[in-house]
């Protein structure tokens, strides 16, 4: 296995819930909880890091004239399909109850959109200009994209490249928050590049489900949603796409989940 596999094993092992531990029966999708790796850095700390790269990225798209003013009408539909979605994420992170939200809109021609950790999200507009997204498509993005904050897979990421570094001494550094700050430091400008695990994303498809089903938006959407991913696919791959699994898989395993999420839904929008 090697120095560095035993070390995570072992990780893994003591990180991982009591045997036998189990959660509370619940309504919708079947993930279990966020990676034990998240344990290795601290929340608020790349939580402060998404936050001022954040800042950074809005200033720069408005001294382009690329940021959307709160009045433009892309901008009023998104903050209200997040407006629909955010109460729904406290039940998936306590966290989330601090978190100071922000929703806006870059102009450009990716074909792309973001949540970073602390609820920092951005839509591009070439995402809903090119693939011209209803309300209930959009709310699939958006609650995919807050679902990697919620289940902290920036964080998850971090954690497994700390205990790889730590290698041989990891269980006697584990408790030393120098080499783990500098994680943090080290991948704080990455956020954006940071590339998620199949299962990552996988995961994140199904959170986003529900959390969309939850605040009335048809989860049927994400079915139209990769269709339409799959076509702008044939000649290059979008920015979204880069790192996710092929659309064929992600519509399958929609369709097999949309029974445990259709009844959220259709409770929603009676309500």
């Amino acid at each position: 296995m090697g120095l560095v596999g035993s070390a995570l094993l072992a990780l893994s092992l003591l990180l991982a819930p009591a045997a036998g531990a189990q959660g509370p029966v619940r309504e919708g999708v079947e993930v279990g909880g966020n990676s034990a790796f998240t344990r290795l850095v601290p929340a608020d700390s790349v939580e402060r890091s998404a936050s001022e790269q954040y800042r950074q990225m809005m200033q720069q798209a408005a001294e382009k004239g690329a940021l959307a003013g709160k009045d433009h009408p892309q901008v009023r539909r998104l903050r209200d399909i997040a407006g629909k979605i955010i109460p729904h994420a406290e039940a998936w992170n306590p966290r989330a109850g601090q978190w100071r939200w922000e929703v806006n809109l870059i102009g450009s021609k990716q074909v792309n959109a973001f949540c970073m950790p602390g609820g920092k999200i951005a839509f591009y507009t070439g995402i809903l200009d090119q693939l011209k997204l209803s309300d209930d498509e959009v709310a699939m993005v958006m609650g995919h994209e807050i679902a990697h904050a919620l289940r902290e897979h920036a964080r998850e990421r971090m954690g497994k490249s700390a205990a790889t570094n730590l290698g041989a001494g990891l269980l006697t550094q584990m408790l030393g928050l120098g080499q783990l700050g500098q994680t943090v430091t080290n991948y704080g400008a990455q956020l954006l590049t940071l590339q998620f695990s199949r299962e990552n994303e996988s995961d994140a498809d199904l959170v986003g489900m529900e959390l969309a089903a939850r605040a009335g938006y048809d989860p049927r959407a994400g079915v139209t949603l990769w269709q339409k991913m799959g076509a702008a696919n044939r000649n290059a791959p979008p920015q979204w796409l880069s790192t996710h699994p092929s659309g064929d898989s992600r519509i399958r395993e929609i369709e097999a989940n949309l029974p445990k999420v259709m009844p959220l839904y259709e409770r929603a929008r009676a309500d």
